[in-house]
């Protein structure tokens, strides 16, 4: 009998979701011992529900717009699980006849991807369970950094320099851009590349890996406005202070995620209340990972190619673990794939090390621009201004 392959989603979509997505069943539908490619309908709790959506019977002029389609093309889920949900997911596996699992997802589902493996292992059954990344937080730990990443960095570097043109030309504010990032800082930072190639860049960068000093960041603006009357500064929505307290209260807490106040209108008002000047706060939130237009073609390959492998293995006969990327150089930029065991990477969260922060703590340092800078893709939009 053949055995069935099914693909689950978990956590906040990325530009390039769909991608891994088309290459995980673009590679499944080569073998002939695959009978059905199932995907689960909104994540784990679509399974749990018996709720699979056939996409073996796909044609290919609608699966290549996967490559093109943001967020989840089957649905996603922040689904609470606990053993019983395992054992009920294990049965539906052998109902379906899955022999093959997937799951694309960050920490949290890396976590479900290795419970479910063990669930598996402990009642002796022959089914493989393999882990693809994506995140655009980029937190996974162990590999260089994950598929949805690329994108959501291209979209904060275009979307700062842009915002950096528009202070360029009407001087006469201090704006505050928040970036997604609850613990890491990796999208915040890459807003430094707005300035590559002379283009506008921001004047400073808050991260969540360096504790937020109230008096500090006041300081830094009040120096900056002896120089100049038009301020960028971006900084992440995760920032704390000393005692690891939120900045801003959070709005709502669950146990793992936390919904945190406005960040960026907290310190536009400072500015304001402190200082006098002309401040405002900015936040593009969920278009940060929707962004076709500014999707990286090398974030897009990567997420294709690490559904292509993740496939691969678990016809291969590889199980319990997730594919990951080694950087071999920066330039040229050159990556290898590889396989780490999901106990690895389950939960595991990845902070921006110490060497890509600057020494004030308000900015970034070049070893990251270079490290950044390839997941990009092409260059940003060049852009002229002839009032400096």
């Amino acid at each position: 009998m053949k055995k069935n392959l099914l693909i689950i989603h978990g956590g906040g979509p990325t530009a390039v979701l769909n991608s891994s997505l088309y290459g995980a069943v673009t590679e499944a539908k080569k073998d002939p011992q695959i009978g059905h490619i199932y995907g689960a309908k909104n994540g784990t709790g679509g399974v749990l529900r018996e709720e699979l959506i056939a996409l073996e019977q796909v044609p290919e002029n609608e699966l290549k717009l996967l490559l093109q389609t943001p967020s989840s093309a089957i649905g996603t889920s922040r689904d609470e699980l606990w053993q019983q949900e395992y054992d009920r997911m294990v049965e539906v596996l052998i109902k379906y006849h899955i022999g093959y699992v997937l799951f694309n997802g960050g920490n949290g589902t890396m976590d479900t991807c290795g419970k479910l493996h063990k669930t598996c292992r402990a009642r002796g059954l022959d089914i493989a369970v393999m882990g693809i990344p994506k995140t655009m937080d980029n937190d996974i730990s162990i590999t260089d950094h994950s598929p949805g990443y690329g994108s959501a960095a291209r979209f904060i570097a275009q979307s700062t320099r842009e915002l950096c043109a528009d202070v360029q030309g009407l001087p006469i504010h201090v704006v505050v851009m928040e970036a997604s990032g609850r613990n890491a800082g990796w999208i915040t930072a890459a807003s430094a590349l707005a300035a590559d190639n002379g283009g506008p860049g921001p004047d400073l960068i808050y991260l969540p890996e360096v504790p937020f000093e109230e008096e500090k960041y006041i300081e830094d603006i009040k120096r900056l406005l002896t120089q100049k009357k038009g301020i960028v500064v971006v900084v992440s929505e995760g920032l704390k202070d000393k005692e690891g307290n939120p900045v801003v209260p959070p709005v709502f807490k669950t146990e793992r995620a936390i919904y945190f106040g406005d960040v960026s209108s907290h310190l536009a008002n400072l500015v304001v209340k402190r200082l006098g000047y002309k401040a405002r706060g900015e936040k593009p939130g969920l278009l940060g990972r929707a962004s076709i237009p500014l999707q990286s073609r090398v974030d897009r390959e990567e997420a294709r190619l690490a559904g292509e492998l993740a496939c691969k293995a678990v016809l291969g006969g590889e199980g319990g673990k997730m594919v990951a990327f080694k950087r071999v150089s920066d330039t040229p930029y050159t990556m290898e794939p590889f396989l780490v065991d999901i106990d690895q990477v389950m939960l595991v969260e990845k902070t921006m090390p110490a060497e890509f922060i600057n020494a004030e703590g308000n900015g970034v340092t070049e070893s990251f621009k270079e490290w950044c800078r390839p997941l990009l893709g092409e260059e940003l939009s060049p852009m002229i201004a002839f009032n400096q």
